[in-house]
């Protein structure tokens, strides 16, 4: 198979580089089911990488890896919660520079397709969509909800001023980005037939000229179409006939495959997902040797910093963990695994010419065991740093008024209230994700999906606190319960079927100034 790879489908793309390729106005187009790139022929070798999960100082190694890997374009999502944690305030400094990234990724060689969302799926809190949203009982993501379009079209006024002018074909001052994809995986979703419309002429009316794209699993395919946009598809075993299923959804484009899944995501609790390199590899050859495009998602995972960690929810929840290690071709820490070598080879022998040397090894440092001697009790913090927000009903996170009225996004939420007795508690279901439950500083029990009720015992004679301190796991963010991700309290507690009342609400977000 390589040696029909090497002889019949040679693709030597060094000489198409962003800063090799000054001056073009054509960027990528489509002719006769192939890719054109200022008017050659052209393939996407891609693969996937994400600033907001790689420290800034990694981002020009992990790039140089993809070219010592034989790769020419670099695919990233690009988080609406990250860069609009607070309505109307954007941040695009530090590690969320998206020009400093986009243009590093010229620098080194890389074309980019980049996948602004809003929507981004990626194992994400959210799916990248900000938690203020959900204030807004009524709210329906991902469709033409007046709410939601206001709020994206907010965010694509301030996001587009940077990526316009990193556009290919943006005359004489043209940056990487050759492709833009229209929303993530809508196929899967698609509760409303107008949305992507309105998506792609977000992106237009502010100035995206480059080619547009879709991306979806074959299930979603032809649900997650929209009228200008090439239809890509992303799996990972490559069942027969399913490049050949896009030609039924699409006639005389080129083939991509928007995600190649190298690994795959971890969940809490759950053994570390591994790909066999070897299986992995083979696919690729194949999906190569039909002609295709293809993107690696992931090349490098890097690590969900924070609490922003996504989260399933099928047949039960389940959260991601924080690593995003994804079994992908490079590891978590960005080292080379045996993926790389065997794709490095692959793909040198299909482009015909040498590759970069890979780069050296980075060192590591031993750090040691650490002993911590002092804590201090929750208890104790309380009364010195936290002032309460007094409620008569439970307040879910999102909805209580802290941070310029966007609500609480991440972190625990503590709620007191003063009971006479003991009995049985039961939540009926209204904790997101788990409560760990306490009379006075004693700690009695755990409540969270599957343990919705909880005995609290007798005391004696007068009132005493009881407490739930719950804890937001991570928002789901894939399927369709994405408007039902409020969290905390979502609604009344009962002890002996009486509903609670009268709360003392502690918000515990765990921002650096409350550390410190």
């Amino acid at each position: 198979l390589l040696i029909h790879l090497l002889f019949s489908s040679r693709f030597n793309w060094s000489e198409l580089t962003p800063l090799g390729l000054w001056g073009r106005t054509l960027g990528l187009q489509t002719e006769n089911s192939q890719f054109l790139l200022e008017g050659m022929p052209f393939r996407i070798f891609g693969g996937s990488m994400h600033y907001f999960r790689v420290p800034r100082e990694y981002w020009e190694d992990r790039m140089l890896k993809m070219r010592a890997c034989g790769l020419n374009t670099l695919t990233t999502y690009v988080p609406w919660n990250l860069h609009e944690k607070e309505r109307g305030k954007f941040d695009f400094s530090k590690n969320l520079d998206l020009r400093a990234f986009l243009s590093l990724a010229a620098k080194n060689g890389l074309w980019v397709i980049l996948r602004p969302g809003p929507y981004i799926c990626s194992e994400w809190d959210l799916g990248g969509l900000p938690s203020w949203l959900l204030q807004d009982p009524e709210m329906q993501l991902r469709t033409t909800y007046k709410g939601f379009t206001e709020a994206v079209d907010a965010y694509f006024d301030r996001l587009m001023r940077i990526v316009v002018p990193l556009q290919a074909s943006i005359y004489k001052k043209g940056g990487p980005i050759i492709a833009v994809q229209v929303e993530n995986e809508y196929g899967s979703y698609a509760k409303d037939p107008n949305y992507m419309t309105y998506v792609k002429m977000a992106l237009l009316n502010r100035g995206i000229v480059e080619l547009l794209m879709t991306s979806d699993n074959k299930n979603g395919l032809s649900f997650g179409l929209v009228e200008g946009a090439l239809a890509t598809v992303n799996f990972q075993k490559l069942e027969p006939g399913l490049l050949k299923y896009l030609d039924t959804v699409q006639k005389d484009q080129p083939k991509m495959v928007m995600e190649y899944w190298t690994g795959w995501f971890d969940n809490w609790g759950g053994p570390h997902y591994v790909f066999d390199a070897d299986e992995m590899v083979n696919t690729v050859a194949s999906i190569l040797k039909t002609g295709a495009s293809i993107n690696l998602y992931m090349f490098h995972g890097g690590t969900n910093f924070g609490f922003m960690n996504g989260a399933l929810e099928a047949d039960e929840y389940k959260s991601d963990v924080t690593s995003y290690d994804y079994d992908a071709v490079l590891t978590e820490a960005g080292d080379y695994t045996s993926k790389f070598f065997k794709l490095r080879q692959l793909f040198s022998m299909v482009i015909g010419q040498p590759l970069p040397l890979p780069p050296m090894i980075e060192s590591k440092a031993s750090y040691g065991a650490i002993l911590l001697h002092q804590f201090i009790s929750l208890w104790d913090v309380l009364p010195a740093l936290l002032q309460p927000i007094k409620s008569e009903f439970p307040v879910n996170m999102e909805n209580l008024h802290l941070n310029d009225s966007i609500g609480q996004p991440y972190g625990y939420v503590l709620y007191e209230t003063v009971i006479f007795g003991g009995g049985h508690l039961h939540t009926r279901d209204h904790v997101r994700d788990r409560a760990q439950v306490f009379v006075n500083t004693m700690y009695v029990g755990e409540l969270d999906y599957n343990t919705v009720e909880l005995s609290i015992p007798e005391g004696q004679q007068g009132f005493r606190q009881l407490r739930l301190l719950v804890e937001n796991r991570g928002r789901v963010n894939y399927g369709l319960a994405l408007n039902e991700q409020r969290k905390g309290l979502i609604g009344d507690v009962f002890l002996n079927k009486t509903p609670l009342r009268n709360f003392k609400i502690y918000s515990l977000e765990m921002k650096p100034a409350f550390m410190k």
